[in-house]
């Protein structure tokens, strides 16, 4: 058994704390803790370790049982032990090396980010990425009290690339973009100062009836959402899902312009640019669900595509990032620097 001990100890093996255990519990037989493997293994100590030519090299067995206790109640390995320890090193480092910095001083803000990834391929034109990152995280950040601040750069950040133009024409939003234009381009207006906007709200029936009677149905639903609607005057109305002729003819009659089958993501960021409530019953629309806070909504056709524009929120807590440059490869390469910054920035913040 002691040799197979010595074996276990030898400095070249190094401590086989489970090993250990599992012997010794075998070994005695009256009890399998380790309480009792220590009380069985003491009564051996002193009746032929004392005694054994090994002795002055042998560990002390109760010190090393009493102290892997702990971390054999937790089925820790030796290697995760190991990491701990490093771990803890690291942070005690950390913590001697690490020196206070204010977020809200942007040339300090600026030097980080940049040296963070100073290689990359943008950082031949000068500071513009690096001012990109830093605007678009500090626009969507939001205190949460306590000195925590959430920075979702997943939900609320988003990066349009659109061939064309010089990358020094590349901006933050303050608000959102999509590839969307009005439902009625002939009809409805594609700008709007300080538009009222409602959200999410359908405007199609849902054909389930038999045809004679489905047109007066779907007539009579039609109208009377429109009205409900219209009660709050809007001046924009954005839903997911679709919008029929009918309700077009009434918006359009009313000058209020309509986008439909917007991308629930695109909703999601447009509701948090400028605080408008998405709401799926018309029934339940109130006054507070209407989004006010909105400079300009304007559909711009850049290229041979239309683009929506929701822009100049007050306090916006989304926005879009929008990148321009000679061609798709070169977007392509200027998003994934940009993506790094953005990190860099999150992880600052």
């Amino acid at each position: 058994m002691w040799n197979d001990l010595h074996d276990r100890f030898h400095q070249n093996n190094g401590p086989r704390v489970f090993q250990i255990k599992q012997l010794l519990s075998v070994l005695y037989q009256g009890s399998d803790e380790v309480d009792g493997v220590i009380n069985w293994q003491n009564a051996r100590y002193k009746v032929e370790i004392l005694s054994h030519p090994l002795y002055d090299h042998v560990f002390d067995i109760d010190e090393m049982l009493h102290v892997a206790e702990a971390f054999i109640d937790k089925s820790y390995h030796p290697t995760i032990i190991s990491y701990i320890k490093a771990l803890e090193d690291v942070v005690v480092v950390l913590d001697k090396i690490s020196m206070p910095i204010d977020t809200k001083d942007r040339a300090t803000m600026l030097g980080l980010v940049k040296s963070c990834i100073g290689t990359k391929f943008t950082s031949q034109f000068g500071n513009l990425t690096a001012d990109l990152a830093i605007d678009a995280t500090t626009t969507v950040g939001v205190d949460l009290g306590q000195g925590l601040r959430e920075v979702d750069i997943k939900k609320y950040i988003k990066v349009e690339k659109i061939p064309g133009g010089q990358l020094e024409d590349s901006q933050v939003l303050k608000g959102v973009m999509f590839n969307k234009d009005v439902v009625a381009p002939g009809k409805m207006r594609r700008k709007i100062v300080n538009p009222r906007t409602i959200l999410n709200a359908p405007l199609e029936y849902e054909k389930e009836e038999d045809w004679g009677v489905l047109l007066k149905m779907e007539g009579e639903y039609i109208e009377n959402l429109c009205v409900q609607i219209l009660k709050f005057k809007p001046n924009l109305v954005i839903t997911e899902k679709g919008l029929s002729d009918l309700a077009c003819h009434y918006l359009s009659k009313a000058r209020v312009s309509a986008i439909r089958r917007l991308r629930k993501t695109d909703n999601n960021r447009i509701a948090k640019a400028y605080g408008a409530v998405i709401v799926n019953m018309v029934d339940e629309l109130q006054e507070f669900d209407v989004g006010t806070g909105a400079g300009l909504f304007e559909v711009k056709k850049i290229g041979d595509e239309f683009f929506a524009f929701i822009v100049d929120c007050k306090d916006p807590k989304a926005c879009t990032v929008l990148l321009r440059g000679a061609n798709k490869d070169l977007l392509n390469e200027v998003e994934r620097n940009l993506h790094v910054y953005v990190l860099t920035m999150r992880h600052l913040m």
